[in-house]
């Protein structure tokens, strides 16, 4: 390795897949100032979302609803189903705790909620779902430990790791905290379809005959497997399904958009900053739904220069985004709830907002039988 670094990190870089072109490259671009907040965003005429983009989800006990459940049932039946759920990261919101663990609502973690959802609707349905979840190099032995006895014949587990990289320092060199050691990071969620393929799992996911994979973020409990967005992603014939929910005042975050005519997600910052976002009433929730065939190939997905404060330092960070996969992909933009028995975004970034937001999850996971 051409780099000048520590043993250890050294180790942990490979074991995780890091790669050394790549990051010199990205380096080299921001040396040259040619990546940065400016460079983040879209260059194409960017307009609000047509109404035919965005489908709503039929509400409960509809018969439209009913007949994408049975829909969707089928295709767990089959063996078709598989989830993931995104469970990376540096494990910093809970004082350094991976949140996987943590207790969320009666005393169980995340993950046992996650699993318990899973489960439910693999034994309604009569079929089994595997359950694949996306660690980091900080979080992926915690992940491991805490998956194994969750995992049963109806959901076997089988987590993966996503990449790393190293932090800068905005003016290109290695970052280095107050004690001097370089900073490893997981660099996005959008390592979603390199990892799948480097851990193998996609190919044998589709030897087996599956043929959809829901993702979901650990934090957002209320993302549950519901046979009916199955369904709906199955109706909507698109190998792509993002999960749209309605927006509030100071909601921030990537929403469906049209790029030179294209819809697709488009991410807060990289909307022109003359763009009205508020114009745009719904928000991705980054729950995905896709063909596991479609995301079988490589994508050219952006890298994103985004600015960290580590230590109280400015740190530059290159990132890869999952929601960019609706840029290759014709996607179903579905409007779904975040409130009530039927909400499907109820994320929870910190302790406080677990507080928050637990009476209801609670709610709706009891509604849902989960509970």
């Amino acid at each position: 390795m051409a780099l000048q670094i520590d043993e250890a990190t050294h180790e942990l870089l490979q074991s995780y897949g890091f790669d050394e072109e790549t990051f010199e490259t990205l380096r080299a671009r921001l040396k040259a100032g040619e990546a940065g907040a400016e460079q983040n965003r879209i260059r194409g005429e960017v307009t609000p979302p047509e109404a035919e983009d965005v489908t709503t989800l039929p509400a409960v006990g509809s018969a439209e609803r009913e007949a994408l459940a049975a829909k969707g049932r089928e295709a767990i039946a089959a063996g078709q189903v598989g989830a993931i759920v995104l469970a990376g990261g540096m494990a910093t919101r809970f004082g350094g705790v991976v949140k996987a663990g943590v207790e969320a609502v009666d005393g169980k973690t995340f993950m046992e909620l996650k699993v318990r959802d899973i489960l439910t609707a693999a034994e309604e349905a009569g079929g089994r779902v595997p359950l694949f979840p996306m660690t980091s190099f900080a979080t992926d032995a915690e992940v491991t430990m805490l998956s194994a006895p969750l995992a049963n014949e109806h959901v076997p587990i089988e987590t993966f790791p996503q990449l790393i990289s190293l932090r800068l320092t905005p003016e290109g060199e290695l970052f280095r905290d107050e004690a001097g050691e370089l900073s490893p990071y997981a660099p996005g969620h959008g390592d979603l379809t390199f990892a799948l393929r480097k851990a193998g799992i996609l190919e044998r996911f589709r030897a087996a005959g599956g043929r959809v994979l829901v993702m979901s973020n650990v934090d957002n409990l209320t993302a549950t497997l519901d046979p009916a967005i199955i369904g709906a992603h199955l109706q909507g014939g698109k190998p792509m399904t993002a999960e749209m929910a309605p927006k509030l005042p100071g909601d921030k975050g990537g929403a469906p958009a049209r790029v030179d005519g294209e819809p697709q997600i488009v991410e807060a910052f990289r909307f022109p900053a003359d763009f009205d976002q508020d114009s745009i009433p719904v928000f991705n929730t980054n729950t995905l739904l896709f063909d596991a065939e479609a995301i079988d190939r490589d994508f050219d997905l952006t890298w994103f220069a985004v600015t960290k404060q580590v230590g109280g330092k400015p740190a530059i960070q290159f990132e890869h985004l999952v929601g960019e996969l609706s840029a290759f992909l014709p996607s179903t933009f579905l409007r779904v709830e975040r409130e009530g028995a039927d909400a499907r975004f109820q994320p929870v970034k910190d302790p406080a907002e677990l507080e928050r937001r637990q009476d209801e999850i609670r709610t709706a996971l009891e509604a849902r039988g989960i509970l």
